[in-house]
């Protein structure tokens, strides 16, 4: 019982989209319905609510989707959306002219979105024997990281000029 020790598995994927030209309010209105759900009643959600939002939201989700599958080699019925937010992004300004030479700035608010996706079916923890996780990290630490520079001598080698 004492040579084990717990390792923490990654059961989480995130996507992130960044400068959604949409207000964070009316993002956020979308966010909260599917935060927590399965991801296939997620797709079934946002597929048939009728705001813009969901657009954009449903690719992050599907991507999400995508990288749980390709980082974690999960299956789509075991993902839940752990976490989903939304925050601010920049405003991009225009100007609109008016009457008299005068403009009025018109601002165009963005949004960053984060989709968090967790697999139910993995455990968080792993039980691993103590003395191998111990060998495992000495292996790691002995390995050499720089390489030595060989300096190539263009004349003695026959160089580029020998090759016809």
């Amino acid at each position: 019982m004492l040579n084990k020790k717990l390792k923490k598995i990654k059961t989480e994927v995130y996507a992130l989209g960044q400068h959604i030209s949409m207000s964070a309010h009316k993002a956020r209105r979308v966010v909260d319905q599917i935060r927590g759900r399965s991801y296939e009643e997620t797709l079934m959600i946002l597929e048939l609510m009728p705001y813009r939002a969901c657009y954009p939201i449903l690719k992050l989700v599907y991507s999400a989707a995508a990288n749980a599958n390709y980082n974690m080699d999960s299956n789509e019925s075991n993902l839940v959306i752990s976490k989903a937010q939304v925050s601010e992004g920049t405003a991009t300004k225009k100007l609109k002219p008016r009457a008299r030479g005068r403009s009025f700035t018109i601002k165009r608010p963005t949004c960053h979105i984060t989709i968090v996706v967790k697999d139910i079916s993995l455990d968080e923890y792993l039980e691993v024997d103590f003395l191998d996780s111990l060998r495992c990290s000495k292996k790691l630490k002995s390995k050499n990281k720089y390489t030595p520079m060989v300096y190539q001598d263009m004349y003695t080698n026959g160089g580029v000029w020998d090759k016809k």
